[in-house]
């Protein structure tokens, strides 16, 4: 390609609709989902709070979300053009520089609706901004390690979106006991993550990527993510337990129930059947969430 095509690919604007599906809608519903739970777990009414209330769902999904999906894209765009050369960027849908631009301008605006919403909700997209790029960018590439990768996802799309709810709501720092059950979710999340890298695992081994079912193996990655997520439920059951809510704590209990009921057909061939338990197990996870959320709202 001329230089004077690259200028003029630089130049060229992108479609809208390009960029919607650079900035993944589909990838938009977890946050929004914790970011809800924060709302409930505030205890505050709704009354009042409805501007803020949409401006942070819009927040946790769409900006934070939405960029770290275009920054991820950008630096990906080179193992993509092999893998999925369909995608906006390596496609020519997204000419140019432009996917960097979209990048950088979404987390101006993001950093800009987290100072309009108050000092918390600023620290918390903060880090879910330098987190997104730590996750993707190079030096540090956290994308790269199944540890590091799949923790840093969990915090983000559910420790940080929850945070922001309650934050939003009481415009303060929330309360212990809402930090801890959020904490134990995001840890929980981690396999939730792992089980979404059972998708990638030959392009991983091909990339470099140290996923844990490329490092571990298939069968105990999936072991491991089961895990992980059952013992965060269980610690969050007996939080519930010791605050005095214990409706939360049997409707969560319910739920890890029905999942360890539906793991074993997902360890029989994690990754055939990876898809069928993301729509079900963590279907039954994040409905945990939302009654845990419900317990310490109606708690304060």
């Amino acid at each position: 390609m001329t230089q004077s095509a690259i200028s003029a690919s630089s130049i060229r604007r992108p479609a809208a609709r390009d960029v919607l599906e650079l900035l993944k809608p589909i990838t938009w519903f977890p946050p929004i989902w914790a970011f809800m739970c924060g709302v409930v777990s505030s205890g505050q009414p709704l009354a009042g709070h409805w501007p803020a209330v949409l401006l942070g769902g819009m927040l946790a999904g769409p900006l934070v979300c939405g960029n770290s999906q275009a920054i991820n894209d950008w630096f990906d765009r080179e193992v993509d053009a092999i893998n999925e050369p369909a995608r906006p960027i390596p496609s020519g849908r997204i000419p140019g520089r432009w996917g960097l631009w979209i990048a950088c301008a979404g987390t101006l605006v993001s950093l800009l609706v987290g100072a309009a919403l108050g000092p918390w909700v600023m620290v918390a997209t903060v880090v879910g901004l330098l987190s997104a790029w730590a996750y993707s960018a190079p030096p540090f590439r956290l994308k790269a390690s199944g540890w590091w990768g799949p923790a840093l996802v969990g915090l983000t799309y559910e420790g940080l979106s929850w945070f922001t709810g309650a934050a939003v709501m009481a415009n303060a720092l929330p309360p212990t006991p809402v930090l801890i059950v959020l904490v134990l979710y995001s840890i929980g999340a981690h396999g939730i993550m792992t089980l979404n890298d059972f998708k990638a695992v030959e392009g991983d081994i091909r990339t470099g990527v140290r996923s844990l079912p490329v490092t571990l193996g298939v069968r105990p990655a999936a072991l491991l993510a089961c895990g992980v997520m059952a013992a965060a439920q269980v610690a969050v059951i007996g939080y519930l337990v010791l605050h005095g809510l214990a409706v939360s704590a049997l409707l969560v209990a319910g739920a890890l129930a029905a999942q360890l009921l539906l793991m074993p057909r997902l360890l029989r061939d994690p990754a055939r059947y990876t898809p069928w338990y993301s729509a079900t197990g963590v279907s039954l996870y994040v409905l945990g969430m939302l009654a845990a959320a419900a317990g310490l709202g109606g708690h304060w």
